[in-house]
């Protein structure tokens, strides 16, 4: 037998290395998780994450009791020095003390509890009212548009912290704003963030229904009868979720900004409660002689802000599905 025949007689490469061997597709999920594991810092800032609201809500108050840590808010007078000055870390307080012998450790893990609470549900509000105005100012266009659209610029015009600073201080007096369901404290925080971020999410998302109405599948839907209801939480609301994803983790340190940005200016979360933003107003006048009353809350937000955007960069990455890999 020639050479030539036995390279007619030998199977096609291609074909052997397939057989016996089951091609499965990807979902996009699983497509997602293989490009997200790739990033080393996205994991490790998942983590750390994690880690905090776990530390915030469960590991920190198991391990402040089983360490016989005061609460937050207790005064301990005898934890200051013979001068009344607050003292450093030790073995009894490890972050040390304030000016009113309160142990700093207590009040940073209750800190992240008001800052992971106000902007989880800051954003959450933000995000659900910005998705539903831009799904309605993209899709219907015309004069719909054009109100919602002009909302969003009058909104956008106004200044934000100037905005923020004087709702807050209206509705931090008394019995609060609309008839007291607007109180003092964390949820005149919540309204003011939720109140003036929407308009960027509405924005974004505007943009995108506007170019996902004109896709084939939506005239597809369209041409089978299918209503606008059905189009817009069917056909267009899934192709958002990514943006939408991307957006909350990016938005959510801007909002633990802002919550503490009100709270060192003194209209946010109310004495004497913790916020990490009111303990780094309160230091200022003693950093030179109490550094730690200052290090401490002030190392914990720039962390969990730097963890929210390396997460965020991580997720968006693994969710462009440009990215090859």
């Amino acid at each position: 037998m020639s050479s030539t025949d036995l390279l007619l007689e030998a199977p096609d490469a291609a074909e052997v290395s397939t057989v016996g061997v089951d091609i499965t597709a990807r979902s996009p999920l699983q497509l997602f998780w293989r490009r997200f594991r790739q990033d080393k810092v996205a994991i490790t800032a998942l983590g750390f994450i994690v880690l905090l609201v776990l530390g915030a809500f469960v590991i920190g108050p198991l391990l402040a009791r089983a360490f016989g840590l005061p609460g937050p808010n207790v005064q301990n007078s005898s934890a200051l020095d013979q001068f009344g000055t607050p003292t450093g870390p030790s073995s009894g307080h490890p972050f040390g003390v304030d000016t009113l012998g309160r142990d700093i450790l207590a009040r940073v893990i209750a800190g992240a509890r008001v800052s992971l609470i106000v902007a989880i549900v800051a954003t959450a509000i933000s995000v659900s009212i910005g998705v539903v105005v831009g799904m309605t100012a993209g899709y219907y266009r015309g004069w719909v548009d054009t109100l919602l659209s002009r909302l969003i610029d009058i909104l956008l015009a106004f200044p934000i912290l100037m905005l923020a600073l004087g709702i807050a201080a209206a509705c931090s007096l008394g019995n609060g704003c609309l008839g007291g369901l607007i109180k003092p404290g964390l949820t005149v925080v919540i309204f003011v963030i939720a109140f003036v971020n929407w308009t960027y999410i509405g924005r974004i998302i505007r943009g995108q229904v506007l170019s996902l109405r004109e896709k084939e599948f939506v005239e597809a839907a369209r041409s089978l009868g299918a209503s606008n209801r059905r189009i817009i939480f069917r056909e267009i609301l899934p192709n958002l979720v990514a943006p939408i994803i991307v957006y909350s983790t990016l938005v959510i340190p801007q909002n633990i900004l802002f919550e503490a940005a009100l709270s060192f200016l003194g209209v946010g979360v109310q004495p004497p409660n913790a916020s990490w933003g009111a303990m780094i107003a309160d230091a200022t006048s003693i950093f030179d002689s109490a550094w730690w009353y200052m290090v401490f809350p002030g190392a914990a937000l720039l962390l969990t802000v730097l963890a929210f955007n390396l997460l965020g960069d991580g997720l968006q990455d693994a969710l462009n599905p440009r990215r090859g890999r």
